[in-house]
């Protein structure tokens, strides 16, 4: 496949090589646009105000997702346990209202207020994360087995929490001071719904510590060439550790907000959602190989996976359908993410021999 890419790109020259290095940075853009007329004249209600209010739902999900997981992957790692910390993190929001925490030494029951309950578990899940950065940094550990293995051991941890079992109706009770988290996934701000404005915040964060902070310089560095970076001063495992809270505080929002829009609690929620993060940002240019990738490509990304994700439930496809299709377009976007770094290498060879 490389020798195919190697090939096309050698025999593209001049103004062929611009125009198509061109459409090759708006991929993402045209492909948004593609999939919203095509679903608008397969699927009658797509357009519907509804519809489109769901879909901007799971897109911030989706992109919550994603922005952790740019991090991670533009620092050179993979974070597959993204899925499996939104589904532990939920159901300890869940467990921490339905039945609060049991101390059995004492003979008591705490239960603590929302707040509390949401700081907690955004805790818990930046502390998974942290196990991961440990297992990358410390032990020498593969990103991919790390996180593959923190993906069995958190859903597991979820799985044990409540025996398999849904914890539901997390409305609260006034008499135990615990209500409220309904209003997380339900409530909005000037018609705005919560979990988009957590998303344009966060993403208005990230956005800000990638371009405006020493940190951001690190991580770029660090996926660019490891070695040069250490090198040159940079703290090479505080970075990937800093990375991998980062991702699990997003997986953890996103377990909150999920718990709260269903006003319950799931084991097997986030179930394959790391490969919808994946995804979200290799489709907004973010390189698996590091040292490339925003967080507005990666946000764009997630509209694509949302429209896309929502278009098919709309038209009725089969979920197994849905698995295949999403698996193509990560492979898709990593081949077109490597002929354009092809493209690149050639306009930058050229621009020298000028």
């Amino acid at each position: 496949m490389m020798e195919i890419v190697k090939g096309k790109v050698a025999r593209l020259t001049g103004g062929n090589v611009n125009t198509l290095m061109l459409l090759l940075k708006a991929r993402t853009f045209i492909a948004l646009i593609v999939l919203i007329a095509v679903f608008s004249f397969l699927a009658p209600n797509f357009l519907a105000v509804q519809s489109l209010m769901l879909i901007a739902k799971h897109v911030a999900l989706y992109a919550i997702l994603g922005i952790g997981m740019t991090f991670v992957v533009v620092s050179g790692g993979i974070d597959l346990s993204v899925g499996s910390i939104v589904g532990l993190t939920g159901m300890i929001a869940g467990g921490l209202i339905y039945e609060g925490l049991v101390l059995e030494s004492f003979g008591v029951i705490v239960y603590f207020s929302v707040p509390m309950v949401m700081l907690i578990t955004l805790i818990a899940g930046t502390l998974m994360g942290a196990v991961n950065g440990l297992l990358v940094t410390k032990f020498n550990v593969a990103p991919f087995i790390a996180t593959l293995g923190v993906l069995y051991v958190a859903r597991g941890f979820a799985m044990l929490h409540s025996d398999g079992k849904t914890y539901p109706n997390l409305v609260g009770k006034p008499e135990l001071g615990n209500t409220g988290f309904p209003l997380l996934g339900a409530g909005s701000f000037l018609g705005i719904p919560y979990s988009i404005l957590i998303m344009i915040i966060i993403g208005a964060v990230a956005v800000y510590v990638f371009k405006k902070t020493p940190l951001g310089w690190h991580i770029f560095a660090v996926g660019g060439n490891e070695r040069a970076a250490e090198l040159s001063g940079v703290r090479v495992k505080r970075t990937k550790m800093i990375v991998y809270m980062v991702s699990g505080f997003c997986a953890a929002m996103v377990g909150l907000i999920v718990s709260s829009q269903l006003v319950a609690s799931h084991p097997a929620t986030g179930e394959t959602w790391e490969l919808n993060a994946i995804a979200a940002a290799v489709l907004g240019g973010t390189s698996l190989a590091g040292g490339r990738g925003t967080i507005g490509g990666t946000i764009l990304g997630a509209f694509v996976i949302g429209v896309l994700s929502d278009g098919m439930v709309m038209m009725g496809v089969s979920e197994f359908w849905q698995m295949v299709i999403k698996g193509l377009v990560i492979v898709l976007a990593v081949i077109v993410d490597q002929f354009q770094g092809k493209l690149q290498h050639k306009l930058t060879l050229e621009s020298r021999s000028k």
